[in-house]
């Protein structure tokens, strides 16, 4: 499951810091090498303590972890919705992605000219998602004229798209975002087919300075919390010049640097696992003596689609699922005492698929 989420922002922000160091970090289990797609995609391993503790116990020969993409997107300036800056190039490479990480400005330095003149969270937020909200609403509109008249002759197809659209319209009109605006279930695949800027979820990284991160943020980050919160929105607080120096240092030195400033891992691994958080998903695992493997789903499907994960054939030809909890592994330490103690399950079509299932699919086809 291919996954993209954009980092955003205004220029000067750290936000181009921000994914070198997450370029730049490589992932710790050992056979899913880090790589670069282009220039300004990179792709990084969802950390996840649960996938080596199974392989402590199972002892495979490999480990393959989940993955995400994040996506460097060039700074967003204000004109951005009426191509300023190249704007529409880069509004159009949000439109593809599945969340955006914005970063937001939450320290001052002299030496780093700030794009208006000062620091201001809550400014700049508005400048992001005024842009992002103008660019939606001139999509809409067009939308909405090109099903109007069809809609008003009885189409009800057209009827049902003329009705989201002028709800999404009116909501953008207001200063809302589209992910404001209630839907239906008959409506839901038409807002994903629009691929608007605002529907997507936010996830608002704060970048600080090394002594505010000490102390865990400052008066700005309390501006951007309180904005977050308004949206229904998740904060994530970090130092993207201290995250690329992490990020470069050999493995055996980042334990080593990290207990010297009071942190227990890199913020890195905190920002990707609440963009995965923000993306409602789900790990998986499949186990064996030839590999242990991490599987990323949304939340809520069922086994034969996480199987369809693996390969469209084991969904197709699905049988059953046999499973049991990675929790009572590591409570249990083989699966042979998991099946002893009556934990190792067998499942159907309708089982919905629980974070930290170790999963073996049975298929035909």
């Amino acid at each position: 499951m291919a996954l993209q989420v954009g980092i955003v922002g205004l220029p000067n922000v750290g936000k181009s810091t921000l994914f070198n160091a997450l370029t730049a970090a490589k992932a710790e289990a050992a056979n899913y090498p880090f790589c670069t797609i282009d220039p300004n995609v990179g792709v990084v391993t969802v950390p996840d303590e649960r996938l080596r503790k199974i392989s402590e116990l199972i002892k495979p020969k490999s480990l393959v972890p989940t993955t995400m993409e994040f996506v460097d997107i060039a700074g967003i300036v204000a004109g951005a919705s009426k191509g300023e800056g190249l704007g529409n190039q880069f509004l159009g490479n949000i439109r593809q992605t599945d969340a955006i990480v914005h970063v937001v400005r939450c320290f001052d330095d002299p030496n780093i000219i700030h794009v208006s003149g000062s620091v201001d969270p809550a400014r700049d937020i508005d400048v992001i998602n005024t842009e992002l909200m103008l660019a939606d609403l001139e999509s809409v509109d067009k939308r909405v004229k090109k099903v109007e008249k069809t809609a008003r002759s009885g189409d009800k197809q057209a009827q049902l798209e003329y009705g989201l659209y002028k709800k999404i319209y009116d909501a953008l009109s207001a200063g809302k975002p589209a992910r404001s605006v209630e839907m239906t279930d008959a409506e839901a695949p038409l807002l994903k087919d629009l691929h608007l800027l605002t529907s997507k979820p936010v996830l608002y990284a704060c970048n600080v300075n090394e002594e505010d991160m000490a102390k865990g943020g400052n008066a700005w980050v309390d501006q951007v919390k309180k904005i977050a919160e308004g949206e229904n929105n998740r904060v994530v607080v970090i130092c993207s010049a201290l995250e690329a120096e992490i990020a470069l240092l050999p493995k055996e030195e980042q334990a080593e640097f990290l207990a010297s400033i009071g942190a227990e891992e890199p913020g890195l691994n905190r920002l990707i696992f609440e963009a995965y958080k923000l993306l409602d998903l789900y790990t998986y695992f499949t186990a064996g003596e030839k590999e242990v493997r991490a599987w990323t789903i949304r939340r809520g499907m069922k086994a034969p689609q996480a199987a369809g994960v693996i390969h469209t054939d084991f969904e197709k030809g699905f049988i059953r699922a046999e499973t049991y909890a990675s929790a009572d592994l590591f409570e249990l330490k083989t699966e042979s005492a998991v099946k002893e103690a009556g934990k190792y399950r067998l499942e159907g079509k309708e089982y919905v698929v629980r974070d930290g299932d170790i999963l073996f699919f049975r298929f035909n086809v």
